[in-house]
């Protein structure tokens, strides 16, 4: 058992902190306030090859893992940009198509996902159905040589940035009669998709939709994989980098929101000269908070550990409470930093309260706290499903 990085993952961290820091916590808020995307970093991050560390290098990219994904979303998050399209482009589309897409598909995509030149984005929430595809309203139907979809999708990130977005449908098993997960590359300007932008109470540069899918035409190489039967994996495959990558991007917020917090308390002095930083009130909520961030962050690290090792069942439970402990910290570390700087916590230019939005929103996307919990009661614990 080993806690420390190879010398390649070092130098990634060390590079992709340099280059956070570059751009900043202040840039990000810009971006956000002016209703623009941090199109500056993302280009930098994909000339620089942080975007496609875990495709393959026959595409591209850098031929890591998820192990790699988690530092860079990490990194950037700890300087204060929380980049919420690492984990729905590189971390979802781009695994899911490494793995269950068709040659003729990874070749046409995964080269420009790696680069930073093309996004694909993830449409699988509803607003009846919520996450569960077992019960999506969203239908493909065969269609000549084609497909038609219908349905509604909520909450999708990023629309307005990508060319694609993949789309969880469910088709007809001729063989059962059954509808099962299906999974289509729809191009974002395709006919019948429109989007309805949705306000939301976070500071971010990237948005959230509601997508309206209304008898939107896909040829037959739309569909993700060789047949209907890569739909059910296809889905799967990118739920634990989804949970690893959010993760890591909160602990990097919660490492940020700690830092930040920090050096004010180190140098802000009052009631005899003395630091707040000195009095255990102050200190102590501050030290508890790191002490959170540091266990999520271990449990981060095994959760990418296990998948990369092909190790799926045992990575699904370390993403998922590795997602738990990130969302809680996060939330814990922003919070009391806002705190500890008193009314400077509540300003803009200390940059902690811009990040309260994001990091509570942590506690029930993608997956919320209370599903977590059901998960692990029942896969961990024995229990009997309670929903």
């Amino acid at each position: 058992m080993t806690f420390d990085l190879t010398p390649e993952q070092d130098q990634l961290r060390d590079a992709v902190r340099a280059l956070g820091r570059r751009y900043g916590h202040s840039y990000f808020v810009e971006k956000a306030r002016a209703g623009e995307h941090t199109t500056e970093l993302w280009a930098e991050a994909g000339r620089l090859g942080y975007l496609g560390v875990n495709i393959p290098t026959e595409y591209g990219g850098g031929g890591g893992g998820i192990t790699e994904l988690a530092i860079v979303c990490e990194e950037l998050a700890a300087a204060g940009c929380p980049l919420l399209l690492l984990v729905v482009s590189p971390a979802i589309a781009a695994t899911v198509l490494s793995r269950h897409g068709t040659e003729e598909q990874r070749k046409r995509h995964l080269p420009g996902l790696a680069d930073g030149s093309q996004k694909i984005v993830f449409a699988i929430t509803e607003p009846e159905a919520g996450s569960n595809f077992h019960r999506l309203g969203t239908v493909a139907r065969r269609d000549g040589d084609g497909w038609l979809l219908n349905g509604r999708k909520c909450y999708i990130s990023g629309v307005d940035e990508a060319g694609h977005v993949l789309v969880v449908a469910r088709t007809e098993d001729s063989s059962t009669g059954k509808l099962k997960p299906a999974l289509f590359l729809v191009p974002t300007d395709a006919a019948g998709l429109t989007r309805s932008k949705l306000d939301m109470e976070i500071v971010s540069p990237e948005n959230q939709f509601l997508l309206y899918l209304d008898d939107v035409r896909v040829p037959a190489d739309a569909l993700l994989g060789e047949s209907l039967d890569a739909g059910l994996p296809a889905l799967f495959a990118g739920l634990n980098p989804e949970r690893i990558t959010v993760a890591a991007m909160g602990a990097g917020t919660g490492r940020y929101a700690i830092e930040r917090a920090s050096e004010y308390t180190a140098t802000r002095k009052v009631w005899g000269g003395r630091s707040i930083g000195s009095h255990q009130g102050v200190s102590h909520p501050l030290a508890h908070a790191a002490v959170q961030v540091e266990l999520a962050r271990l449990m981060i690290q095994k959760a990418g550990t296990l998948y990369d090792a092909g190790r799926d069942l045992e990575a699904g439970v370390a993403g998922n409470m590795a997602k738990y402990a990130a969302g809680e910290a996060a939330a814990l570390a922003v919070d009391t930093a806002v705190q500890v700087l008193g009314g400077a916590g509540m300003t803009t230019e200390y940059g902690v309260a811009t990040l309260l939005g994001a990091v509570r929103a942590g506690r029930i996307a993608p997956v919320s706290r209370e599903m977590i919990l059901n998960f692990v009661a029942q896969h961990v614990l024995g229990q009997d499903k309670s929903y």
